[in-house]
């Protein structure tokens, strides 16, 4: 998806895009490494238009993944939705080596340079975002029995898990001498 920044500063822009995740390499890069799976194509929405100096581009991305749970490796579909908001700047092509604090209009801004906008990496960024880092089929899954296996979600298994705290149990070969 493309601004044009002579067209945007004449009139508003109602822009709109339907692309398979293959479309952005960032996407992709997910796939492979087993973080998801796309299953619905992305679309995106952006009304952009020209304020002062700046372009200002709010928009709503939508798609759709298969995830695996963290907790009881069961697949699940989950959906995206996401609105944003960005405001672009000319870029002035000033590089900053040194470290500086950035406000919170800052953190939602980006350059561009020349005579029109790619949206391609904000709009895979925006998706990004959406993905759960550790996804969870439901918020009481109760994972897998670390004995035999099995899925807790379906019933008790009939191990005895003692109920030991893992992050403990390397303290209970600790023998102390007097």
């Amino acid at each position: 998806m493309k601004i044009e920044i002579d067209k945007v500063k004449k009139k508003q822009l109602d822009l709109s895009e339907s692309e398979l995740a293959t479309h952005y390499p960032a996407l992709v890069a997910m796939e492979k490494a087993g973080e998801c799976v796309f299953t619905a194509p992305v679309n995106a929405q952006v009304a952009a238009i020209w304020e002062y100096d700046h372009v200002r581009a709010a928009g709503k991305v939508e798609s759709a993944v298969r995830l695996t749970c963290s907790r009881c490796l069961t697949e699940y579909d989950f959906p995206i939705s996401t609105e944003f908001t960005i405001f672009y700047t000319e870029s002035k092509g000033e590089d900053l080596d040194e470290e500086v604090e950035l406000s919170d209009e800052e953190l939602i801004s980006a350059t561009y340079s020349g005579d029109e906008i790619d949206m391609d990496p904000e709009i895979a960024e925006q998706v990004m975002l959406e993905v759960p880092y550790k996804p969870l089929c439901s918020e009481t899954c109760r994972g897998l029995c670390p004995e035999c296996g099995a899925d807790l979600n379906a019933g008790e298994c009939g191990c005895d898990r003692g109920e030991i705290n893992l992050k403990m149990a390397a303290l209970k070969k600790i023998k102390i001498e007097k």
